[in-house]
C-alpha cells in the first residue's frame, strides 16, 4: 500500500541547503534519506582511495544534519534498482527523488533505474544540483555542443542562476525507519591508516564546505586574480572537492562571489570563470562521453606515446629531480589535493618530458584526488596534453624552472613538500643540478643521493615532444 511518503537518493549532493531533490520530497508527509553504496555501477570509474575517504567523512556529516532535523539517513550496498525497491516497498513511498548526474555509466544506470521504478508505479523526480546550467541548454546557434571554452561560456553568463534555495529547517521522518547499514561497513577508510595529512588539511562535509565558502568571500576572493597561480600563498578557493560531492552548490557559490566581490570586479570575473570551466567539462562530458578514455583530437589516436612504469613510477612519488614537479606530487600524496598551477606543470612534464600517455596521470588523479572528478579530471588532462577541446597547442610546454620561479618566487611551497632542499638559497632551490658545489655542500645537498638528479633534460625532452607532435600533423 502506497502512503504519502518519498524516498530521497542522495549521491553527490550530500548538502541541505540548495537541495532541490530534497526540498521536493520534503512536500510529502515522510521523506526517507538514503545513500546507497554501489562502486561497481560506476563503470570503469569507481571512486578511488582518496575520495572514498572523503566520502566516508561526508556521509557523517551528512547523517549528523539530518538527525538535527528529525530525520536521519538509510545506508544501504547494492544494486541501485533493486535497493530502491526494496526501499519503496518496505516504506510504501510512491515517489523516489534525486539529483542528476552526468558520467556516462550512471546516466546509462539512472535511465535503466527511472523506467524499472516508473514500471513499478513509483513516481521519479530528477533535478539539476550540481551545475548551473544543465550540460545540454547550452548550444551553439546551430544547435551543436561547443568546444571552446569562451563563446560557451558567454552563452552561460547571457542568463542568470537560479537563485539559492535554504534547505528545511526540519525534514518529516518515518516514526520507525527502515534498517541501514553503519557508514563504517561500508569499507571506506584505508585498512592502513595513511590519510593523516589529509585529516590536517580538510574538513569535508556541508559544514566544513560552507565554513572554506566564507573564508574566501571573506578575502581570499579580492586578490584572486592576482594570487591564483601563486603554490606558496593560500589563494586559491579551495572547494573543488566540497563542490564534488555536492557539499556546497555551484549556485551557492555563485551568488556568495557575486554579492561580496560585486560582478564588475576582474577578481571576482576572473574566479567565477573557473566555475565556468567546471561546467565546460560537463558539457563535454556528456556530449563526448568517449573523451574520459579517447582524445577529442582524433590525430592524437596515432601519437608515439611510451609507456614506461619506472618513469611513471617516479612522477608519482615526486622523485623526478625536477623541485617544483616533486613538490606537486607530493602534496598530493600528503593532502590529496594540488594546487592548479601545479596540476598543469606536472602534467605537462608527464606527457611532454616524459612522453608518457596522458590516461596514466589521468588514472594516478582519479585515485590520489579528492576532489577527483570524471569531467574535471579528463578536460585537465586533454588541456595540458594537447589533444582536447580548447585545448593548449603541443608546442606550449611548460618549463618547471622557469615555472617554480614566477609562481614559487622564494621557493617556499618547493622546501615546504621537498624538506631535503630547504636550505638551498635562490635560484638553485629551482635547478639544483646547476648549484655550486660549495652551495650543495652547505645545503646538506648530495645529487643522487640525498635528492634525485633530473631524470630528463627539459630542453632535450622538449625537442623529442615537438618531435612527435610533427609525427602526426
Amino acid at each position: 500500500m502506497r502512503t504519502d511518503r518519498a524516498i530521497l537518493w542522495f549521491r553527490q549532493d550530500l548538502r541541505i541547503d540548495d537541495n532541490p531533490a530534497l526540498i521536493a520530497g520534503c512536500r510529502h508527509a515522510e521523506v526517507v534519506p538514503c545513500f546507497i553504496w554501489v562502486p561497481e555501477e560506476e563503470g570503469d570509474w569507481p571512486a578511488g582511495a582518496a575520495s572514498r575517504w572523503w566520502l566516508h567523512q561526508s556521509l557523517r556529516v551528512l547523517d549528523e544534519q539530518l538527525r538535527q532535523r528529525g530525520s536521519r539517513l538509510i545506508v544501504r550496498a547494492g544494486d541501485s534498482l533493486e535497493v530502491l525497491r526494496e526501499l519503496a516497498r518496505d516504506a510504501g513511498a510512491d515517489a523516489v527523488y534525486w539529483n542528476r548526474r552526468y558520467e556516462p555509466a550512471v546516466v546509462k544506470r539512472d535511465r535503466a533505474v527511472e523506467a524499472a521504478l516508473s514500471a513499478d508505479g513509483v513516481r521519479v523526480e530528477t533535478f539539476n544540483s550540481a551545475l548551473l546550467y544543465e550540460p545540454d541548454g547550452i548550444r551553439t546557434k546551430s544547435g551543436q555542443p561547443y568546444q571552446v571554452f569562451t563563446p560557451f561560456w558567454r552563452a552561460c553568463t547571457a542568463k542568470r542562476p537560479d537563485e539559492v534555495t535554504a534547505g528545511p529547517a526540519r525534514i518529516p521522518g518515518m516514526h520507525t525507519p527502515p534498517k541501514s547499514l553503519k557508514i563504517d561497513e561500508l569499507g571506506l577508510l584505508p585498512d592502513v591508516d595513511w590519510a593523516a595529512g589529509m585529516r590536517a588539511t580538510w574538513r569535508p562535509g556541508c559544514v566544513g564546505a560552507q565554513e572554506r565558502l566564507d573564508t574566501f568571500v571573506a578575502g581570499i576572493v579580492r586578490r584572486y586574480d592576482v594570487d591564483r597561480n601563486r603554490m606558496d600563498i593560500d589563494g586559491t578557493s579551495s572547494l573543488s572537492p566540497h563542490l564534488h560531492f555536492g557539499e556546497i552548490g555551484p549556485r551557492q557559490v555563485w551568488h556568495a562571489v557575486t554579492s561580496v566581490a560585486g560582478k564588475g570586479e576582474e577578481a571576482a570575473r576572473v574566479y567565477l570563470a573557473e566555475i565556468g570551466w567546471r561546467e565546460f567539462a560537463y558539457h563535454l562530458l556528456v556530449h563526448f562521453p568517449e573523451t574520459v578514455r579517447k582524445p577529442l583530437r582524433e590525430k592524437f589516436d596515432g601519437f608515439p606515446w611510451r609507456r614506461r612504469k619506472a618513469a611513471l613510477s617516479r612522477w608519482q612519488r615526486g622523485q623526478t629531480g625536477y623541485p617544483v614537479v616533486d613538490a606537486a606530487m607530493r602534496q598530493l600524496w600528503h593532502t590529496g589535493w594540488m594546487h592548479n598551477r601545479a596540476r598543469m606543470i606536472v602534467a605537462s612534464f608527464l606527457t611532454k618530458d616524459l612522453l608518457i600517455p596522458w590516461q596514466d596521470g589521468a588514472a594516478w588523479f582519479w585515485d590520489t584526488l579528492v576532489d577527483a572528478d570524471l569531467a574535471s579530471n579528463t578536460l585537465g588532462w586533454q588541456w595540458t596534453a594537447g589533444c582536447g577541446a580548447d585545448a593548449a597547442p603541443f608546442f606550449r610546454i611548460f618549463n618547471p624552472v622557469t615555472q617554480a620561479e614566477k609562481f614559487d618566487p622564494e621557493g617556499a611551497y618547493i622546501r615546504r613538500w621537498v624538506p631535503e632542499l630547504a636550505a638551498l638559497p635562490v635560484p638553485w632551490i629551482f635547478k639544483p643540478w646547476e648549484a655550486p658545489k660549495d652551495a650543495l655542500a652547505s645545503a646538506g645537498v648530495t645529487l643522487g643521493k640525498t635528492y634525485p638528479k633530473p631524470m630528463v633534460d627539459h630542453g632535450e625532452a622538449r625537442s623529442a615532444a615537438l618531435a612527435a607532435f610533427e609525427a602526426i600533423k
